[in-house]
Parts: structure tokens; sequence; C-alpha cells
């Protein structure tokens, strides 16, 4: 899907990746800017209290405008207020807008009907579209796959299982295609929670509308139909989709040499909560590397972006990779529901583990508990860096349950986020960051095309792409 790249010198001593970045000087000036990455890298500092600032901001941004959900007004008043923190600080951001296909949230409902009236807790996904309320039966269909289906669905709201490893798109489709009217699908979590996400990850409507129901209702609807006991709902969707301007925050923090590494974050989440968890973590993560970084002499450019529309389909992020052109990018970071962690992965490029085992391995006592790792994976805003070629970096850092528990949903909110964990975390990472930043024998450069779609392959995430439309690559004969 995307990019390509040039060094402007080539630091010694590293097999680039993929396509070699252009020569721009010999190899004396190669050695010059060896010698000069490590005289230029800063002492490492505790980045523990500017995590603890970044904590407060984020507070400020719960509080004051709730969930952000991309294209919402309180989106943008909250990213405009992120800005403002920064200009606060002395420092440039730049709003830099994209458009995407995008949603809003009406006033939704579905309302059992039989045998007893109860309204339903529910919230539709993303990307369903506005119908006139109806009533009809409802058919459990367990996981959703064929084999699970009744004999006839037609003209009925069937219920889904949250054991289901369908993709959306998959079991939308065979419920369309089966005459189903509506979809509700039973949450994971207990204790009321939903589960609000994308219904395309693509931007497509949905043929029918698509709702979480809180696990206990579901088990509950699920009890009466196995009793044969006829279960009928009302529904009704107001929300809609629309094209959405938008806008990510990019922070250049410039360093004596051009060659970048890219940190980001998610900025958006979803509107039943404050999204403090997810992805107000990931977006105090960044603000703090902004704030212990201001001012400091870099060996390496720093990039720092939190995007908007993650949830929605890596909308940002796409739009951001796509404007790399030939920029020397190291890495990508991504920082998405982090905590402490106890593990650096190099999400399938091997060319990165040399450098991360030498950070890990001069941390003594503090290094990682489960060290380097080197595993990809799949569903946020690394992805899109990755289809462009460049080599992105992921943690290992769990969030405890009674915290976790409650992301996507309305206690998602700031009282969840130790302001501890903040610090703890952003101590680790940034001092990872320092590490990169100053390393000499590590490059820049991108993976062809080949090699990239090899990165997807090698751990078998084309099926899981391809089921939500979102694989670049030719299909195989």
């Amino acid at each position: 899907m995307k990019i390509r790249s040039k060094a402007l010198l080539e630091p010694v001593g590293l097999p680039l990746v993929g396509r070699p970045a252009r020569r721009r000087a010999p190899a004396l000036q190669g050695i010059l800017l060896s010698l000069l990455l490590v005289a230029a890298a800063p002492a490492a500092e505790p980045f523990a209290d500017s995590g603890r600032e970044a904590h407060a901001m984020l507070t400020r941004l719960c509080d004051d405008f709730g969930g952000r959900l991309t294209g919402s007004p309180d989106n943008r008043a909250a990213l405009d207020q992120l800005a403002a923190e920064l200009r606060a600080l002395g420092l440039q951001p730049e709003i830099v807008p994209f458009k995407m296909p995008g949603w809003e949230r009406g006033t939704d409902s579905v309302q059992l009907i039989a045998p007893l009236a109860r309204a339903l807790r529910v919230a539709a996904l993303s990307y369903t579209q506005p119908h006139a309320a109806f009533e009809a039966d409802v058919a459990d269909i367990g996981a959703g796959e064929a084999a699970n289906y009744p004999a006839d669905v037609r003209g009925k709201i069937v219920l889904l299982d949250s054991s289901s490893a369908q993709t959306t798109r998959d079991t939308v489709r065979l419920a369309a295609a089966r005459g189903a009217r509506g979809i509700l699908f039973i949450n994971r979590e207990g204790g009321g929670q939903l589960l609000a996400r994308t219904g395309s990850f693509v931007g497509e409507a949905l043929p029918l509308p698509v709702y979480s129901l809180a696990q206990e209702e579901g088990r509950w609807l699920q009890r009466l139909l196995a009793r044969h006991r006829p279960v009928r709902v009302r529904m009704e969707t107001r929300s809609r989709c629309r094209e959405t301007e938008t806008a990510n925050l990019r922070l250049v923090l410039p360093g004596r040499s051009p060659e970048r590494i890219i940190v980001g974050a998610h900025f958006d989440s979803w509107d039943l909560g404050q999204g403090a968890m997810d992805n107000g973590l990931g977006t105090a993560q960044v603000f703090a590397l902004a704030h212990a970084l201001r001012g400091r002499a870099l060996a390496r450019t720093v990039e720092l972006v939190w995007f908007n529309g993650e949830e929605q389909g890596l909308w940002g992020s796409r739009h951001a990779a796509a404007q790399l052109g030939d920029a020397p990018v190291v890495a990508m970071i991504n920082l998405d529901m982090v905590g402490v962690p106890t593990a650096v992965n190099a999400t399938g490029d091997e060319s990165l583990l040399p450098a991360l085992e030498r950070w890990n391995a001069g941390r003594g006592e503090r290094r990682l508990p489960q060290g380097v790792k080197n595993i990809n994976w799949f569903g946020s805003d690394h992805t899109p860096y990755q289809l462009a070629g460049v080599r992105a970096i992921t943690f290992d850092g769990a969030i405890p349950r009674e915290s976790v528990r409650y992301y996507h949903d309305f206690a998602d909110t700031i009282d969840k986020l130790p302001e501890q964990l903040v610090a703890d975390s952003t101590a680790v990472i940034g001092d990872a960051l320092l590490a990169l930043v100053a390393d000499p024998a590590i490059g820049t450069g991108r993976r062809t095309p080949a090699e990239t779609e090899k990165l997807f392959t090698t751990f078998n995430l084309e099926r899981r792409m391809q089921g939500i439309g979102y694989w670049p690559f030719e299909p195989k004969p």
C-alpha cells in the first residue's frame, strides 16, 4: 500500500532492510556520523516526572471532553486542547487534516417485547445505517458459522455468541445472505459491559444493523430460545455513515540527522466512556515524550504523532504512512494500550533485534522480564507503516484486569488509569527511544513489497486481513 526511503548519511555496520538506501557520503562521513550519534546521545533521564504531567493533561482531556469518537465535536475540541497544551510547553505541533469514511452515533434502541417488555443494553457498531423501527423474532446462531444457523432466519434478528471467531465482515455477509434483518452479538465481558467497535474495517456501510449486547442479557435470550420460548424485539437505528473531516496531530523534534524515529498512538476513542485506557494511555505517553524531550539535543529526529480514526479502521495512520515519501525512517514505535513494558517486540523484523537486544542488555538489572520478542501482529497503527515498508516496534505491557476489562465502554474513565502506571511505562518507553535515537549501528531503509507480504504471511495474518478487506497484495493463484 505504501512507499520507500533514502538516508542522508548511512551509519556504518548495518545491513539495510529491503532496498538499500542510496549513499550520500563516503565511508569517512559515515564514521563521523557514528561518532556524532554517540557524542550526542543524551544521558538517561527518568521520564517519570513527564509521565505524571501527562496523566494530569489526560485527566483534563477526559473530564472536559469525554469520549473522542472520530469526527465528533468532542474529538476535535480535545485535539485542539492537546495542541494548546503542547504549545504551552514551547512546542509547535501541526494539525494534519484528512478525510475518512466516518460515522456518527444517534439515538439507537433495541427493546425486548416478548416474552416481556425491557430495554436492552446495546450499542450499535460503527457503519450501521439508520432504518425505520421494526419488530422481529430472534434466532440463535451460536458462533455464527453456516452450520450454526437454524433452517430459516429470514426476517429475523440473529443472536451471535461471544465465542464467535468470525470477522464482523464475514458474519454480516452471511447473515444478510440468509435474509436476517439485524445482528445482536453477545459481549465477551460480564458486568453489563458492551464492546463498542467498528462494523467495517474499510468503511463500508453495513447492509443490516449490528449491535453489541450486554452478556447477561444475551445469555438470558439464549436460555429462553433454548427452551423454545419465543423472543421478539423492536429495533430502531438512527446512527449514520457520513464522510468525516478530521486530523492527526504531528510534532517533529529535530535532530542532528534527518533520520527519524516515529512514535505514534491513537488519539480517538469510542464515545461510551472517556477513552482513558484506550487509548488515552498512549496519548499521555506520547505527550510525556514531548514533555521530556523538548529542548534536548537529539542525534536523530523524533516525530510524534497522535492518530485519529484508529478505532474505525486505522484511518489516521493510513494517511500518515501514505505521506512519508522518501523520508529516512529508522522505525515506527506504536503505543496502543501499553502498560509497563515486560517485553519489546521487533514485530517481525529481524534486523531490529540487535539494536533492541543491545538496549535491553544495557539496562542491567532493569532488563525487561520477557526480553526481546519478534512476533508480528495486526490491528493497530503500526500496520499501515509496515505496509509502507517501515519497520515497527511494539511493546508487551499488561494492564491490570480491574482496569482493562472496561475498555470501549462507559467505565473506561480516567479513575481506572493510575498515575504511576503512566509514569512507569513512560520511563521504559522513553529509555528505549533514546537508545534508538543514539544507536549508530542501526540505519534506515524500507522493505520491498514482496518482503512486506512475507512479513504478514510468515505470521499467518493474511487470512484475517483478507477477511476484513485490508489485504493490499495480489491473491496467489
